[in-house]
């Protein structure tokens, strides 16, 4: 006979092996809810529960949180506080927003133009936004110095609504609205753009799951900023507004831990829970509220629930037995989208009909009543109260779930509706529909005149409306969205305290990213100018060198150090403080970036210039985080990105997914990276030097900078007399002069770590062969293929001028003999200037996946060692009947090049 198992004890978190000190007490109190369970339903039994729990934590008795409460608001009525707004006059400007919003995308459809838009995303939020301007969102002129508004980027066509009924843009400007070339006098981007709008745009927005993310890390460095004692930012809120829909997005949801971990109690998302994604339901067989509930209450933060407006309340409080929240809890997304689909005798029989109880509460209404029950939020008092909680709460950061109706006011046509994402235009129909449901003094005439062409709507500058408009804001700090575009320049330190690294390493051998760490130290001393530095590492200071910062510069906590480090007492231990200047993200590029981004935007959002730092696997940059990086292009970031452990073949034990060959090649397609590959310490020196002065000197140029450093150490060579700063800055120039041979000549291109096979290259065609080979070392080909393409671009505008050269050309003009290029990249990166070389070209470069073998085997593999530079070159030299046509195959016979054990064994080993 088998034996019955035990089922287990599933504790839910509760702790299940603590000592029952009183058996006889404990089971009175099981005996006492089995008695309300019996006698008065399970229903009665839960709210008694649920208010022990409450009570429980008032006492200050640790229990675990609810992960998900019922699917009614957070705030009951009765702990709503008074409205301060006069609500008819908030009513009416929401309904001039909203109509004018809807015009600038439906006139923007008009047939010679039809750039697209969307209407139905503002639709669905205008109140979510307008009680924020009337009465929470700070301006720039605030004493507090101003809110951080991250603006959901389908809701823009509100935004510039807004701006035009306060002034600040005219109907042109509106109609402009996606034609920002071909419009007189400029158009209006999509979306939040600050580079295309760098007077509005504060953070862009529209790329799904990067306003998140960016919004948790401008709020942690906003804390940051006011615990190293560089700005006061306590009075500063950073708002995101987001859509249930992007909350699929893994970035959205990825850094919510950091948020709660560091208290961010000056952050709030506000997600527009519509219900809704582009093609259809987020959640048609779940519920995404209750789904967000669970994530973020798991995760640490506040939240609360704006899910059923005031019509709502008298119904909750007459439903005694719970059977109106019963069917709110299991009831599906997708038949709340159907419901709204629908009418309200639809509701009354589909939603309220299930049960007699709930059929009985709305018995007394009409359908119009029914239909009328509106969503949280839609409910300006519902949501002033979620916000002023908000604001008021400390020790964690909050989220509002705020349930909506995607395309609310814009008709049936458009409400609820599968496609409304996708739909640009009003029918006449529409027009007069959605006219009269907003109350609006605009006659039939008006619309029928030209339906593609329907009036905007501005009460007057002198009207109630606008006086309360513009009241409010100058209350609150003045108009937003509106972004900072003077920032004050940095005393760059003068040229000398570059020089260090520029007299080389002497007998020493060490990596190109040591090169900059030690140069990072020393620019660092400086009181001023080194306390703007953020150096921003995701968990491999060692690596690359960076530790040595911890003692000194110690690690950004805003907790401290609270335990005892297990390296305390050596000399590089491992330092966190409340002041600290490091950002150590962990194991987190996207994160990196995302502090990157709000550090290297100071200079705007905070008008405090800072300088990031950000290093990194190269790999795992521009691969990695690229989209990122175009945000921190529109965003007009300034700073320091580093791509350590750069190369394919230098990282050589880590295999196919450490090896990078082609992150020159992304970061070469965003216009705003300024990138170099540079091959000795003073290189660098140069670059950076460079570097400040156009990011923070008297140029303020919006660009950040890009270096590729090696972990390969080598003797770093000193600086040349007379070096061609010049063309080291723009992209080329001659390192070492060919040797003095009566042969043939070529000229040898190298980057970074190719710079070495290049040189030995050199010695070998000398030597071995008798031809005399200029080594040139190009530091940046990204931009010496920019000065093509602009010289091109000029050439084409001015067709009648003396054409412009490239700089590329101008180099190498006249030089003799063919050009071969080499890098520890892929062909395609010096195959970037190519077509502008006055020689015969070819190139070499690390094509494939990374493997892992030594870097003499892998150097030999990809045929970018000097052997195979020097076989490559005889080629070059045979084709054009320069040397005899044997002399290649002899060259490789000779050298073996086919054969990854016949390679001489070069550097070895090196971390940084």
């Amino acid at each position: 006979m088998a034996t019955e198992r035990k089922r287990p004890v599933i504790s839910d978190g509760l702790p299940s092996q603590l000592p029952d000190i009183d058996p006889e007490e404990t089971n009175e109190w099981v005996e006492s809810l089995d008695g309300v369970i019996d006698e008065r339903g399970a229903k009665r039994a839960r709210y008694v529960m649920l208010r022990l729990l409450e009570r429980a934590r008032e006492r200050q008795v640790g229990v675990p949180p609810l992960t998900s409460t019922d699917y009614i608001n957070t705030i009951p009525p009765e702990q709503e506080p008074w409205f301060p707004g006069d609500e008819f006059v908030e009513r009416r400007i929401r309904a001039y927003i909203r109509w004018n919003a809807a015009m600038l995308v439906h006139r923007a459809q008009r047939p010679e133009i039809g750039v697209g838009g969307h209407i139905s995303t503002y639709a669905s939020s205008a109140s979510l936004y307008e009680v924020g301007m009337n009465h929470f969102f700070r301006g720039k002129d605030h004493p507090g110095g101003g809110d951080h508004i991250f603006y959901q980027g389908h809701a823009s066509p509100g935004m510039y609504a807004r701006a035009y009924l306060e002034g600040r843009l005219s109907e042109n400007d509106l109609d402009g609205f996606r034609q920002e070339l071909s419009h007189p006098g400029g158009g209006l981007p999509s979306y939040p753009h600050p580079r295309l709008m760098p007077n509005f745009w504060e953070f862009p927005t529209v790329s799904m799951g990067l306003g998140p993310l960016n919004a948790i890390y401008q709020a942690r460095y906003n804390r940051y900023l006011h615990n190293r004692g560089i700005k006061d930012t306590s009075q500063q809120h950073v708002w995101a507004f987001l859509g249930d829909g992007e909350m699929d997005e893994v970035e959205s949801l990825g850094a919510i831990g950091l948020a709660a971990r560091e208290e961010l109690d000056n952050l709030t998302f506000v997600i527009n829970c519509n219900l809704q994604r582009l093609d259809g339901p987020v959640r048609g067989n779940g519920k995404v509220i209750q789904e967000l509930e669970a994530f973020f209450r798991g995760a640490g933060w506040n939240v609360i629930k704006v899910v059923w407006g005031r019509e709502w309340d008298p119904l909750l409080a007459a439903d005694t037995d719970g059977a109106l929240v019963n069917l709110m809890n299991v009831t599906p997304d997708g038949d709340y989208q159907t419901y709204k689909g629908e009418s309200g005798a639809y509701v009354r029989e589909n939603f309220f009909g299930r049960d007699p109880r709930t059929r009985k509460l709305v018995e007394g209404m009409s359908d119009d009543e029914v239909w009328n029950l509106k969503r949280g939020g839609h409910d300006y008092k519902k949501l002033y109260a979620a916000y002023k909680a908000a604001t008021e709460h400390t020790g964690q950061p909050t989220v509002i779930l705020a349930k909506t109706i995607k395309g609310w006011t814009l008709g049936s046509h458009f409400e609820a509706r599968n496609a409304t994402h996708q739909m640009k235009k009003l029918t006449l129909d529409d027009l007069k529909g959605f006219r009269d449901r907003l109350y609006l003094d605009i006659s039939d005439k008006q619309l029928e005149d030209n339906p593609y062409l329907p009036p905007y709507f501005h009460p007057g500058e002198k009207s109630d409306e606008m006086q309360y408009m513009l009241e409010r804001r100058r209350e609150l700090g003045g108009s937003i969205p509106t972004r900072r575009t003077k920032a004050k320049a940095l005393k760059i330190p003068e040229s000398k305290q570059f020089g260090d690294i520029k007299r080389g390493s002497g007998k020493q051998k060490i990596a190109t990213t040591m090169a900059f760490v030690r140069l990072l130290k020393d620019l660092m001393k400086d009181k001023e100018f080194g306390a703007r530095w953020v150096p921003i590492i995701p968990d491999e200071a060692r690596t690359f060198g960076m530790d040595s910062l911890f003692p000194t510069k110690k690690i950004y906590s805003p907790h401290g150090q609270t335990y005892t480090s297990v390296d305390r007492e050596l000399f590089l231990s491992y330092k966190e403080a409340t002041n600290g200047q490091i950002l150590h993200e962990g194991i987190n590029e996207a994160g990196s970036t995302a502090s990157f981004i709000a550090a290297g935007t100071s200079y705007a959002t905070h008008d405090e210039p800072m300088i990031p730092l950000y290093i990194f696997y190269s790999m795992f940059g521009f691969q990695r985080t690229a989209d990122e990086l175009w945000a921190a292009a529109d965003q007009m970031t300034r700073g320091f990105l580093l791509g350590a452990t750069a190369g394919r073949t230098t990282l050589n034990g880590e295999g196919l997914q450490h090896e990078d060959g082609h992150s020159l090649l992304i970061a070469a397609t965003n216009p705003a990276v300024v990138a170099y590959d540079p091959a000795f310490a003073f290189e660098i020196a140069h670059i950076v030097e460079d570097g400040l002065h156009r990011m923070y000197g008297e140029k303020q140029e919006n660009i950040f900078y890009y270096l590729t450093v090696y972990n390969e150490p080598a003797v770093q060579p000193a600086e040349p007399e007379n070096v061609d700063r010049e063309g080291l800055l723009k992209g080329i120039y001659r390192y070492a002069a060919a040797p003095e041979t009566t042969g043939a000549k070529a000229q040898l291109l190298a980057s970074g770590t190719g710079m070495a096979w290049a040189l030995k290259a050199q010695t070998l065609l000398a030597q071995d062969w008798g031809v005399g080979a200029d080594v040139w070392s190009v530091t940046s080909w990204t931009e010496l293929r920019r000065d093509a393409v602009e010289a091109e671009e000029h050439n084409l505008l001015h067709v009648g001028d003396q054409p412009r050269k490239p700089y590329i050309q101008q180099k190498l003009e006249g030089t003799e003999g063919p050009v071969i290029a080499v890098s520890d990249f892929m062909r395609a990166v010096p195959d970037l200037i190519s077509r502008w070389v006055p020689n015969a070209y070819t190139s070499l470069g690390t094509d494939g996946f990374g493997m892992s073998d030594t870097r003499h085997a892998l150097r030999r593999h990809f045929h970018v060692d000097a052997e195979s530079v020097v076989v490559a070159t005889l080629r070059q030299l045979a084709l054009s009947g320069k040397v005899p046509s044997h002399v290649p195959a002899e060259a490789a016979k000779k050298y073996a090049i086919d054969d990854v054990n016949a390679a001489p064994v070069g550097e070895t080993g090196g971390d940084s």
